[in-house]
């Protein structure tokens, strides 16, 4: 008996499902939705407890939004491939797959696209069943386009749909500089009459919506490259699709709809155009807002093929990667403001001391002190067991320890540069061991010239605002020597570090350790498996005046 009512219900619920996408259906026969995602990742998973929307639920609400008539596209505005340890270990392949299954139409490539180099990001571009789009990179030895510019939609009721894709030049600073060689990236004015060109191009073409996909955010720290500069400076775009800053953003500039949808799938974009009017919001976890609440049935349930393909590659790495190897008596803090990106926080502490002490143990000589960028630091460590994932969720990036032949005043130099926009966040932010200094905010940040394929400035005067007091236990000397243990994407040059990748150049060692194994091994061999009380607090290295 409990088995037939089961049944009952169950075809009671099916006839519900079915009744809903039937009683939406034709509503809007003849319309667009535009759904659209930034940010995502890798967290690929529907998180319940946060309320973050996995891949299998975006497909269902594509599925849902055709029901109603509408003629549905679905694009990302970039930073899928990079994140999670689902998508990280195939780099970025399985992400893919993924992003194939559910059905994108369209993608522009963030900066986090170019985390395994251009190469990769090439062949990745092979597997993909859908156009990625970036008009402002180019090859620099012949001066061509790498990536298709833009892309027309025709739609079977006429109107023609053009949509362009920008990536933010901080691309050539955020991604290892190794890896986007050869790679040339418009940025300010450039940019702008490139992106200027696009809509001029669509509109000539007769596109009756122009669409612009920017993985370029609204960050202080992104000021000249930014979106809201790229508006003041372009017209005609009639939606703007942000990515690269993590925010929720909904607005009006000029003509132009400006949207972000947050990051991680903390929720989904929503546009519907008849043709004449543009209406947005957000999908948060099956809360469809107001304005869209008409447009979705508001099933609850997941596209099964996406589900089943996810679940059972994420089950098949977590078993490898989700057993204990550790324990952890305290919180590790990896928020990225206030935290990495702003001050020393005792995660940093924790990986900056694993840095030195993998580089000492894989050097033949002594290494003075250990600088890598809180930016590269993506996660906070929770109170209790401690898995090789947890250490691959707070290193995602596959980046190896990296030492180099440094005098003091280019440390002093990398320092300067690399706070120039504290108290607000950067992902240059440096978290340290074997070094303490002192940064004074009240005094201004003076740009002196801007770093050679950079977004950055050098400091005009180093030491104005930092004040080194030692390193590895001695007065600090601005002439003397030092060897210095970092990440191999700061090595480059990365962020604000371009002093580093000059002498990178001439004196760098790649121990092609990585730093998340550098994190597994510092804890099993010095802390003997457990991350105590010496880590409860940031240990006072750097002090913010």
């Amino acid at each position: 008996m409990k088995k037939l009512l089961s049944l009952i219900i169950a075809i009671a619920m099916m006839f519900s499902i079915v009744s809903a996408v039937a009683e939406e259906a034709g509503v809007y026969d003849g319309k667009l939705v535009i759904l659209f995602t930034n940010d995502f990742h890798g967290q690929v998973m529907q998180n319940n407890s946060d309320g973050r929307i996995g891949y299998a639920e975006l497909a269902q609400y594509k599925k849902d939004a055709q029901a109603t008539g509408a003629e549905v596209l679905l694009f990302s505005a970039g930073d899928d491939i990079q994140g999670a340890p689902i998508v990280n270990l195939s780099k970025g392949e399985k992400a893919i797959e993924f992003m194939n299954l559910v059905g994108y139409d369209l993608m522009t490539a963030g900066n986090h696209e170019f985390d395994w180099g251009i190469d990769n990001l090439l062949q990745l571009k092979e597997k993909m069943e859908f156009p990625i789009v970036v008009a402002n990179i180019y090859r620099q030895s012949d001066n061509e386009k790498i990536f298709d510019s833009n892309k027309i939609f025709e739609l079977k009721n006429g109107m023609k749909i053009g949509v362009f894709g920008i990536t933010t030049p901080e691309t050539m600073t955020k991604a290892n500089p190794e890896n986007i060689k050869n790679v040339k990236i418009l940025q300010g004015e450039e940019m702008f009459a490139e992106a200027q060109a696009q809509v001029d191009e669509l509109k000539e073409k007769g596109c009756n919506l122009v669409v612009c996909l920017a993985h370029l955010g609204v960050d202080d720290e992104s000021t000249g490259n930014r979106s809201l500069d790229l508006l003041e400076k372009v017209t005609g775009i009639d939606l703007l699709i942000d990515g690269h800053s993590h925010t929720l953003l909904y607005e009006k500039v000029g003509d132009t709809l400006h949207m972000q949808t947050g990051a991680y799938g903390s929720s989904i974009g929503a546009v519907i155009y008849d043709g004449e009017s543009l209406k947005g919001d957000f999908i948060q976890a099956r809360k469809i807002n107001s304005s869209l609440s008409e447009l979705l049935s508001g099933i609850k349930h997941k596209d099964e093929e996406v589900d089943a393909v996810v679940n059972s590659y994420y089950d098949e790495i977590m078993e490898v990667l989700s057993a204990k190897f550790a324990e952890t008596k305290v919180l590790l803090d990896g928020n990225r403001a206030p935290g990495v990106r702003t001050q020393e926080t005792n995660l940093g502490d924790f990986c900056a001391d694993a840095i030195l002490w993998a580089a000492n143990k894989n050097y033949n000589g002594t290494v003075d002190c250990a600088i890598t960028n809180g930016g590269g630091i993506r996660d906070s460590i929770q109170i209790g067991d401690v898995t090789m994932n947890d250490m691959k969720t707070v290193f995602p990036f596959g980046n190896t320890v990296q030492i180099l032949q440094l005098n003091g005043a280019e440390i002093l130099e990398a320092l300067e540069a690399a706070t120039f926009s504290t108290p607000e966040a950067s992902g240059a932010f440096p978290q340290v061991s074997g070094i303490v200094f002192t940064l004074d905010t009240s005094i201004a940040y003076e740009q002196g010239e801007q770093y050679p394929n950079s977004t950055y400035y050098a400091p005009a005067k180093p030491g104005s605002r930092v004040i080194i007091d030692t390193i590895a236990g001695e007065p600090f000397d601005v002439d003397r020597v030092y060897t210095v243990a970092t990440n191999n994407f700061t090595a480059a040059g990365g962020d604000t570090y371009y002093v580093f990748g000059y002498r990178n150049a001439l004196t760098g060692y790649n121990t092609y350790l990585a730093l998340e194994d550098a994190l597994i091994q510092y804890t099993e061999e010095v802390l003997e498996g457990v991350i105590g009380e010496q880590y409860a607090v940031p240990q006072g290295r750097i002090t913010i005046k």
